[in-house]
């Protein structure tokens, strides 16, 4: 895929994952529409496997991101999204600590969810939600983990603003999407107060309001069985 002039092309989809991108995009100062383009990647549709994105994105995932733009003046392409986070505050010297204390702080709250917080909370939507089956172990061990998680971030939060300290960071980002979902992972905000007081101090912030709303209206609520298979079937172990 070729990035468009001059803005930032995102190729996404209104999940958590998805969402960490469009939110940083809009507290960077980049204006949907104006600086950057939100290219929907229909993951029940399939569009995950067509030949263009798996050129920018090789593991068939969303988001991913093309900078016409990149560090040596030449179209940048990225998939991970802690990756185009790390990138994004690079670029702009935002959200991001300048010292290497403060950087490292930050960089293994950001590797807690990507290692953490999104695994196993996709695991509890899945088997919470989607499973064609309810299986008690599995439904118990998420869910049981994602409460795990909720209660170290609550016992963190208890002692900071936000996740990485007293200013707000790519970790923030990164954590924030995949608690708008508590109602899905077995979770209520009441029980992890610290948490809650995180969660609703950047759900009120103006960019973070945009950034979630993108291709929000796109998203299907109900799974059909196409659907169904190119998230959780055969599709995704297709050899391409």
């Amino acid at each position: 895929m070729k990035a468009k002039n001059s803005m930032i092309d995102i190729y996404s989809w209104p999940t958590p994952n998805g969402h960490k991108v469009h939110i940083m995009m809009e507290e960077c100062g980049y204006c949907l529409g104006k600086d950057w383009l939100a290219h929907p990647v229909d993951i029940g549709a399939g569009d995950q496997f067509k030949k263009d994105f798996l050129a920018i994105s090789p593991n068939n995932k969303i988001p991913a991101m093309v900078d016409p733009q990149g560090p040596d003046g030449k179209p940048m392409a990225l998939f991970e999204s802690g990756a185009i986070l790390l990138y994004l505050a690079s670029k702009t010297g935002r959200f991001m600590p300048k010292s290497t204390r403060g950087k490292f702080e930050v960089l293994q709250w950001l590797m807690f969810q990507m290692g953490g917080v999104g695994p196993m909370l996709g695991q509890t939507h899945h088997f919470r939600i989607y499973a064609p089956e309810k299986v008690p172990y599995a439904i118990d061990r998420y869910t049981n983990e994602t409460r795990r998680l909720y209660g170290v971030m609550d016992r963190e939060l208890s002692k900071k603003r936000f996740i990485a300290g007293k200013e707000y960071s790519i970790a923030d980002i990164a954590i924030f999407p995949w608690t708008r979902s508590w109602k899905n992972q077995g979770v209520t905000l009441d029980e992890f107060p610290n948490v809650k007081r995180w969660h609703e101090e950047i759900a009120a912030r103006p960019a973070v309001q945009r950034g979630v709303e993108v291709l929000t209206a796109l998203r299907k609520p109900l799974l059909d069985d196409k659907a169904k298979e190119n998230l959780f079937g055969k599709a995704q172990y297709k050899k391409r």
